[in-house]
């Protein structure tokens, strides 16, 4: 996801260009070649990415320029289905630990301050 993404249903291209450091006429291009980009449009033409588009965008960015993939390869990666892997799914079972772990710490911390009150 956008990191200091700005709490809004719709940003302008402007707005995702800076956000993402990527051409407006990037973005426009992507529209072209990914038919999962759809943004809206305003009455005056003005496009419209909701949250979803700019996840997307993000991936798409991270796909082609950080693991050099063509548009291709890139396509194909968004167009497969989003599978966990065992290695994501043994981490959410460690992250639900650690919660366990930590609720457990914060109510023991609780109940010291209790008797020491």
């Amino acid at each position: 996801m956008v990191s200091h993404q700005p709490d809004k249903l719709y940003y302008k291209i402007g707005e995702v260009s800076r956000l993402l450091g990527l051409k407006p006429s990037v973005l426009r291009f992507w529209e072209q070649e990914f038919p999962q980009l759809k943004p809206r449009k305003s009455s005056t033409g003005q496009r419209l990415y909701a949250k979803r588009e700019l996840d997307l965008l993000q991936q798409l960015k991270g796909l082609v320029y950080g693991d050099k993939l063509t548009l291709e390869g890139a396509r194909k990666v968004i167009a497969q289905p989003q599978q966990k892997t065992v290695a994501e799914d043994t981490q959410q079972v460690h992250i639900q630990d650690i919660k366990k772990l930590l609720i457990a710490v914060k109510e023991e911390l609780y109940r010291l301050r209790r008797e020491m009150d």
